[in-house]
């Protein structure tokens, strides 16, 4: 499906829903009337066969205790396997409210106070959080910057492991900000090094369907599943079909004394072992529907970027934009023409743009903004205006 016509079928205006996207601005930007394209989810309906399936089972009108259909899981298991090859059994499939839990929860469970763990900065600032809000030390080694293209840095990756001897990676894949789809040799490099130095890698998968450019990987299934009895994989649809409230994520363990060990601490100190009921049938509907709407949420997504290079690289070609493999948020670099501390004037203040700040991210996204492309292209219009505009003056 083109983006006009996916557009006019699930745009939608979110705006006095209670969106966290919309309505949150004054809360987290001190200021409402912000083109508002920060946190990572879209403007858009979810497929129309989730909604049809959610109006049917709330027709039904009771919404007591429920058991987990072998479809949910079917749907889930054939998805993976046709989009990813990745063939997943039932029994390593574990429920957890959301992805960003699930890291919670693991760190929690095998390490202890005061243990290290890694990271790939620019990263995902929730990873960071959930290192040190638990007690954890957070040690990273950031990516190499190559001339916009992100790659990891082998050698500091390992001596980084070796010094400060570290329980647990967290992996984003593909990466959020930076929008790399690594590729199976670049993963099996750093999987090597972990599996080599017993560190436990947990796979965070949640943007795996959302691809512009190259192929997704699992990190299971890395070198014939090399490494697959190291690896925590988490995903959702959540991305994928905009499902975030819904709150139900996959965790996926295929080491069975790791799989106790989740176990344990998901039905006593977690004491949740079973999701809404909701979740349950939007994911299994938009995993056994959604393949058309994924399509031309993706051909939006593209025409969205392809449209913000065309006209920053003719009207501000000192703002880099980074090239985006994957998930639907870029990462847009000017270091060349504004400082760190000048951001935020310059972004929200004049260009009236809410996004991520890079700085967020970790030292190493000093500089850089990340805007969600998720949008009608009204948004992304108006926003690359502004840009031009206020830059240029």
């Amino acid at each position: 499906m083109e983006q006009k016509l996916f557009e006019e079928k699930y745009g939608v205006e979110r705006l006095n829903t209670h969106c966290t996207k919309w309505d949150g601005l004054k809360e987290k930007f001190g200021e409402d009337g912000l083109i508002s394209m920060w946190v990572a989810d879209m403007d858009f309906k979810a497929p129309e066969q989730v909604i049809e399936a959610l109006q049917k089972r709330i027709e039904h009108g009771v919404f007591g205790y429920s058991l987990i259909s072998n479809s949910y899981y079917d749907s889930f298991i054939n998805w993976e396997e046709k989009r990813h090859g990745y063939k997943v059994k039932k029994e390593w499939i574990r429920y957890t409210p959301g992805v960003v839990s699930g890291i919670y929860w693991i760190v929690n469970i095998f390490t202890k106070p005061g243990d290290a763990i890694l990271v790939s900065m620019p990263v995902y600032y929730p990873f960071h959080n959930s290192v040190k809000e638990n007690g954890r030390k957070l040690v990273h080694s950031n990516l190499i910057n190559n001339n916009g293209r992100y790659e990891f840095d082998y050698e500091d990756f390992e001596n980084k492991i070796v010094e400060n001897d570290v329980k647990i990676y967290i992996l984003c894949s593909p990466h959020n900000p930076v929008g790399r789809v690594w590729k199976e040799e670049e993963l099996d490099k750093i999987m090597e090094i972990c599996q080599k130095h017993n560190v436990l890698v947990i796979s965070d998968e949640i943007h795996h369907d959302l691809i512009l450019e190259g192929k997704h990987i699992p990190t299971a299934i890395v070198n014939n599943g090399k490494y697959a009895k190291n690896i925590i994989t988490l995903t959702a649809p959540s991305k994928t079909f905009n499902l975030a409230g819904c709150k139900n994520s996959f965790v996926i363990i295929e080491n069975e004394d790791i799989l106790k060990k989740f176990d344990t601490y998901a039905n006593t100190v977690a004491r949740v072992s079973n999701g809404n009921l909701f979740g349950y049938v939007a994911a299994e509907a938009a995993y056994t529907y959604g393949e058309e709407w994924l399509s031309g949420a993706i051909a939006t997504i593209k025409g969205n970027y392809d449209y913000m290079v065309k006209e920053l690289a003719e009207k501000l070609p000192q703002v880099k934009v980074t090239p985006l493999e994957g998930t639907y948020l870029s990462w847009l670099d000017f270091n060349t023409c504004l400082k760190d501390e000048e951001l935020e004037e310059i972004i929200q203040n004049k260009c009236k743009i809410a996004v991520d700040y890079g700085r967020w991210f970790g030292e190493a996204g000093k500089g850089f903004i990340r805007i969600n492309l998720a949008t009608p292209r009204k948004y992304v219009e108006e926003a690359v205006k502004n840009l031009i505009d206020v830059l240029n003056k």
